[in-house]
């Protein structure tokens, strides 16, 4: 997991990388919101939808309920970055649209989009 801080304009966002699955169940939420806090005192997080597993995106699991559920729990915002249109889940894409018309989780395309949802909330 690498891990460094974009600043602009005052607002300091945590981006994560990793090529490796880092959240699977909430304990690993927990580890991973503590880690990132610890590392850089950013409650704000951009990171690549593949740290997550792909059941994940299946909303039938409740898995991205409880994981998303501890971000806002520890009032840490967060932004997925990655191609969602391969889900052909109409729940899936409202949950989506939801989530980016919200103020804690976004799924979007690119880090600049994510960077932007992120300073606006």
């Amino acid at each position: 997991m690498d891990t460094h801080v974009v600043e602009k304009n005052g607002m300091r966002i945590a981006v994560v990388k990793s090529n490796n699955m880092i959240i699977s169940d909430e304990q690993s939420v927990v580890d991973f919101i503590a880690k990132v806090l610890e590392e850089t005192g950013c409650d704000r997080i951009i990171v690549s939808k593949d740290i997550v597993p792909e059941e994940f995106f299946d909303l039938s699991t409740r898995l991205a309920g409880s994981i998303l559920q501890k971000f806002v729990n520890y009032n840490v915002k967060i932004a997925f970055v990655g191609d969602f249109s391969s889900y052909p889940s109409k729940s899936l894409r409202d949950f989506i649209y939801e989530s980016n018309n919200g103020n804690d989780v976004f799924f979007v395309q690119t880090e600049e989009e994510a960077f932007n949802k992120l300073k606006a909330v």
